[in-house]
This record gives structure tokens, sequence and C-alpha cells, in this order.
């Protein structure tokens, strides 16, 4: 066996990040409120996105990364309603490149 180093979480960076940032809140968008894992996977990849942009630490995504927490913490409550909701605000800002707050 062939060990090449550690498998740690891939840092989703440069262009790539936004493409990914999108899909991640459209699956959890679409699965918060699922039965058998959805809310944990929802919360999980709707965290990684908040972490995501703040890592990159441009002030331009402040905005989003605070309505990226607003809506972790709908979901949590079972909000689901609000939280689709604020995500799709979040899918805007993205689309904007995070040069305007989101509504």
């Amino acid at each position: 066996m062939e060990v090449l180093g550690p498998k740690g979480p891939f840092k989703h960076t440069g262009p790539g990040m936004l493409d990914w940032a999108r899909n991640q809140l459209m699956v959890a968008e679409q699965i918060m409120d699922n039965p058998g894992g959805g809310l944990l996977f929802a919360t999980t990849a709707v965290g990684q996105v908040r972490a995501a942009l703040a890592e990159s630490e441009r002030d331009e995504w402040r905005p989003v990364i605070e309505l990226l927490e607003q809506v972790e913490d709908q979901m949590v409550r079972r909000r689901f309603d609000s939280a689709r909701a604020g995500i799709q605000r979040v899918l805007e800002g993205l689309a904007a490149g995070g040069e305007r707050q989101p509504a």
C-alpha cells in the first residue's frame, strides 16, 4: 500500500469556488426537510460554504456569510420556508459576486 499524504478536507478556493458553493446550496435547499439525514447534510453544506467564503477573506462576502449564519439557524429551528428564502437570497448574492448585499 502506498501512502501519498494526508487526505484532509479539500479547500474550495479560486474560480471554481462559486460554482461549488451554488451547487452545495441548491442541494441543501432541496433536502433540508428530508427524513434520514437531510437536515444534517444541509446544515453541514451551508456551514462549509460559509467557511469557504470566510476563508477567502474578501470583505464583499461578509453580507452573504451573515445571511448563511441566519439560514443555518433557521434550518436547525426547522423554519424551512424562511431557510429556503434565505438560500435564494444567498444565491442571488453569489451571482452578483458579493458586490451587492442580498435583500
